[in-house]
């Protein structure tokens, strides 16, 4: 007898794809953060940390996640005004609610990350690199 095929539905791939680029992006961003934060304090310490992430994400999840084919400066632009706002505004303001709940500044960042990757799916999947390109 032969296991039956499990098919994901399409609609997850990128779903799937976007977790995986995650991972390295998170441990770049958490890294730095851990490395940083000490010295340059929370702000300063994120957005130094997120700033690498954000590098990395754009090429990898243009190109794998999305299938963009080929990233434009039109996708940079909507990728750095939707990350930014997410990473550089909302995160910070994560973090600090976070710390009013939970202790470890470590566990507080995580936290943080983990608003920030539902906010950033949507906007590259339907804003930076919608179905059909524009």
């Amino acid at each position: 007898m032969t296991a039956p095929v499990v098919r994901r539905p399409a609609a997850l791939a990128p779903a799937v794809r976007f977790a995986g680029v995650g991972v390295l992006n998170t441990a770049v961003d958490v890294g730095l953060f851990l490395l940083l934060h000490a010295s340059l304090g929370i702000v300063l310490a994120n957005l130094v940390s997120t700033s690498a992430g954000m590098t990395c994400s754009f090429v990898v999840n243009g190109l794998f996640t999305f299938s963009a084919g080929r990233l434009t400066w039109r996708q940079a632009g909507l990728f750095l005004a939707t990350t930014g706002t997410t990473m550089w505004v909302l995160q910070p303001l994560f973090i600090h609610a976070a710390l009013l709940v939970v202790d470890p500044l470590l566990v507080a960042k995580i936290v943080a990350i983990g608003c920030s990757l539902v906010v950033n799916f949507a906007a590259y999947r339907f804003v930076v690199w919608p179905r059909g390109g524009r």
